[in-house]
């Protein structure tokens, strides 16, 4: 009887560990970017300090699962109407180039997780698409 994981143990450690390769713009700017967008105004230091920590945690301990599943969580945070505060509408921004960056970047490696996040792939492009438009143009 094969063990479950067993295969999965197979695989080279370069296709296991591959998300971690990733661009490291998410573990350094989600952080302030989502306490941000979760308080709704300038964060408490604790608060980004304690993001800080989930971010730092899920990155050394935790799986490709568990790191996809922040970031999907993230991305939910931007379905809301741009907020009309300048700093919150630039971390809403910020934070859709960040995300966008990062799933775009997971098209090339291999395993499933361009196809796990291709839905907030198109959520970000759409979000992307209808900020751009409502820049004016001078």
């Amino acid at each position: 009887m094969v063990k479950r994981g067993y295969w999965r143990s197979l695989l080279p450690a370069s296709n296991r560990g591959a998300w971690l390769s990733l661009t490291p713009e998410p573990e350094r700017e989600l952080p302030r970017l989502v306490a941000t967008l979760r308080c709704g105004h300038r964060p408490p230091p604790d608060v980004v300090t304690a993001e800080e920590t989930r971010v730092n945690r899920l990155v050394l301990h935790g799986s490709k699962a568990a790191w996809l599943r922040y970031l999907h969580r993230a991305v939910e945070l931007l379905d809301t109407e741009p907020p009309a505060d300048p700093m919150i509408a630039s971390a809403r921004a910020r934070a859709i180039e960040v995300l966008a960056n990062h799933h775009n970047l997971l098209l090339g490696l291999p395993g499933r997780a361009a196809r796990r996040t291709a839905g907030d792939r198109a959520r970000l492009e759409a979000l992307a698409a209808r900020r751009a438009r409502s820049i004016p143009t001078i």
